[in-house]
């Protein structure tokens, strides 16, 4: 977290600091009331530049980087607001590729905290508004926002933005968004707008007809892919995915190639080219090309060599996430035997996602991300106790040792959350 230090040897509390310190970064109320408020009481930033609002429970942040990129390669000045972040809260928030600076967020948290005081926002509701008044004050033309949690409620649907991309539709959350598919679907579908163009990825049938049926009540133009576009001749490797895409806009094909590994990487890069083509804009195959070979996503099938052998890092934590992961260890297939570093938040199906790991034949060692919330950890004892074959190593960076051991010359792979992908990599920067 920023801080200024104006005296020698003294700390000051940043107003980033002040302005999200008191917010417990779990709290979550459903409405959009606050964040409007607080947009009303800065002249509404959100108002500033045009945007792309992307949705989805897997492959939304990934798509949302794609398109920020081509956005950045055609010559814009663009913002990208993701979460969560994997080091610093600065991540979240990014101008032309780069987090925003210090200076500006502070500018802009000096803003808000004026109008703030008082206000009941949640921490994620707070960091949207902030995340809207650095795009407007840095310029930002175009603005790539992802969700945070669902959609029709969530604190990003106060935009209006330009086009939407629906990636993927799967169960998490269930506590909030239900627990059917229809049920969360039709929350997710909630970012359609009147006259706004969405774009639908790959989505199940009963998650489809949700969607579509909400774009026909709103009057939202619908482009699915596998319709009105396809991806297809798919190659993946470690360092990356190719494939052909095809659209009306493209119909001799365009073979494009993402620093992303995974054959469901091309299908969330495909509904964000989709989006892009429904944009009033016009981006050559050359740009779109470039944009995508510059994409930089970490903590997705990230491949990382030290002398203690191979490891894969993956920040997937629900059962399509680890499906995901394990059908791109097939494919790139590193080094043998695989050994999984698994740490999770409590509210995920972590039942599911080791047993698809103990189905895949790999041995398992259960661990605790020191970071992650105390509200949100999980017991990684309990569920040792619950599967057996498992190695419990309750220290994440003892566990990584234990997994190179187990491994030998194969490959440690590292899931379960962004906290634990997070910690993992410090310590294996450390060991450097």
């Amino acid at each position: 977290m920023l801080s200024r230090p104006t005296v020698p040897g003294v700390r000051t509390v940043s107003a980033v600091e002040q302005l999200l310190g008191s917010r417990p970064l779990t709290t979550m109320r459903w409405g959009l009331d606050r964040t409007r408020d607080l947009l009303a009481a800065l002249d509404h930033p959100e108002t500033a530049f045009r945007a792309v609002h992307v949705g989805g429970t897997n492959g939304k942040g990934s798509a949302s980087a794609s398109i920020e990129a081509v956005l950045r390669e055609s010559g814009h000045v663009t913002g990208l607001y993701t979460s969560p972040h994997l080091f610093r809260v600065e991540e979240r928030i990014r101008v032309s590729g780069r987090p925003a600076s210090a200076d500006l967020l502070e500018r802009c948290a000096e803003q808000l905290l004026r109008v703030s005081e008082g206000s009941s926002a949640t921490y994620f509701e707070v960091l949207t508004v902030l995340g809207f008044l650095v795009f407007a004050e840095a310029g930002v033309e175009w603005a790539v926002v992802e969700v945070g949690l669902g959609g029709r409620l969530d604190a990003t649907n106060v935009l209006s933005p330009e086009a939407c991309a629906l990636t993927s539709v799967a169960l998490e959350h269930t506590a909030w968004l239900g627990d059917t598919l229809s049920e969360v679907a039709g929350e997710k579908a909630g970012i359609f707008k009147p006259g706004v163009p969405a774009a639908l990825g790959p989505l199940p049938d009963e998650a489809l007809a949700v969607a579509e049926a909400r774009a026909a009540k709103v009057g939202s133009p619908l482009l699915r892919l596998g319709r009105d576009a396809t991806v297809r001749d798919v190659t993946v490797d470690g360092a990356g995915t190719s494939f052909l895409y095809t659209s009306a806009a493209r119909p001799g094909g365009l073979r494009v190639r993402v620093p992303l590994p995974g054959i469901h990487q091309a299908f969330n890069v495909g509904t964000g080219l989709l989006a892009l083509e429904a944009l009033p804009l016009s981006l050559s195959d050359e740009i779109v090309r470039s944009g995508l070979a510059a994409v930089h996503w970490r903590g997705r099938f990230e491949m990382l060599e030290g002398p203690g052998g191979s490891c894969v890092v993956d920040v997937a934590h629900n059962p399509a996430g680890i499906a995901a992961l394990l059908d791109t260890l097939r494919r790139v297939a590193p080094p043998r035997p695989w050994v999984v570093v698994f740490a999770v938040l409590s509210d995920k199906d972590w039942r599911s996602m080791l047993g698809a790991v103990r189905d895949a034949g790999l041995q398992a060692v259960l661990t605790q991300a020191g970071s992650a919330p105390a509200e949100r950890r999980w017991d990684p004892a309990a569920a040792h106790g619950e599967m057996p074959g498992t190695t419990l190593v309750p220290e994440l960076e003892e566990a990584l040792g234990r997994a190179r051991e187990l491994a030998g010359p194969g490959t440690v792979v590292v899931a379960g959350s962004c906290h634990t992908v997070a910690e993992a990599l410090d310590a294996l920067d450390a060991g450097d």
